[in-house]
């Protein structure tokens, strides 16, 4: 069905702007918007009320501008957005140079009455494109963060044991070594618990490297003799550290399998 008014919404953090127009160019509705559901489900069902089909429009479809687009696609509204590129140029071509929400509220409303092929639907392929940049900017972060936790660990088992590090810092990544430094955090942790022990705990996770990896770490702890000041203090770092690996790997691997899922459902994949 043809819309019979074209509402326009500057969104915005706390509030948004929302000026409708009809077929005829009339403004028929120009008021703030809060960002509460309850409202934005008031205002719409009003409109659609009393003028017949609404279509919904507005500048930033993701973030701030979501909860308007859910609830008009809860109500069975049309909804599309507006892209910032082109509401730059239209707002070139009216009157007035101050930025203001109420003005761009209009023309983006104006817009979608007088110019339809400038919008752009909002569709649930669309909305998993949010949801997958939603989760890898969270993987993203989850990255980072197991970054700096790695590096904190090899600059700590560097301190107390070079060679040590020089065998398990590049392998931090796998589960086996992570796991194995949460048990046996120090060198002399690992030498107490011998090769018989090392072995067994790494095959859990790693049954092909565990015999090779065991004789690297004995062969790096054959090396150094010297305790080193502060050993003892770093076994409990390195516990703690072990510990956040852990839990942030199991963070990236749950994330993995959310982001899997939303690819497998997208209608491009």
């Amino acid at each position: 069905m043809e819309p019979q008014l074209f509402l326009g919404i500057d969104v915005g953090k706390s509030d948004h702007h929302a000026t409708a127009v009809n077929r005829d160019g009339e403004v028929m509705h120009d008021k703030l918007l809060p960002q509460s559901e309850p409202m934005i489900q008031e205002l719409l069902k009003d409109l659609v009320a009393k003028y017949g089909e609404l279509l919904v429009v507005v500048d930033q479809p993701k973030t701030i501008g979501a909860l308007v687009i859910a609830v008009a696609q809860r109500l069975r509204i049309q909804v599309a957005y507006l892209p910032g590129l082109t509401m730059r140029r239209v707002a070139d071509l009216h009157p007035g140079q101050a930025k203001t929400d109420a003005r761009d509220a209009y023309i983006i409303a104006e817009t979608a009455r007088t110019m339809p092929h400038t919008l752009r639907g909002i569709t649930i392929a669309e909305e998993q494109i949010a949801e997958l940049s939603m989760l890898c900017g969270f993987d993203d972060d989850l990255a980072a963060q197991l970054t700096q936790v790695r590096n904190r660990l090899r600059g700590l088992l560097t301190q107390i044991h070079p060679s040590l590090e020089r065998v398990l810092g590049p392998r931090l990544a796998h589960l086996a070594v992570i796991d194995l430094l949460g048990r046996y955090p120090t060198p002399a942790a690992l030498k107490r618990a011998g090769r018989g022990h090392v072995r067994i705990r790494l095959k859990k996770l790693a049954p092909r490297m565990a015999g090779r990896l065991t004789d690297e770490i004995f062969a790096a702890l054959a090396e150094q003799t010297t305790i080193v000041t502060g050993t003892k203090a770093a076994e409990h770092i390195v516990g703690r550290l072990t510990a956040q690996l852990q839990q942030l790997t199991k963070q990236r691997a749950e994330i993995e399998t959310e982001i899997l899922k939303v690819v497998d459902a997208h209608p491009l994949t």
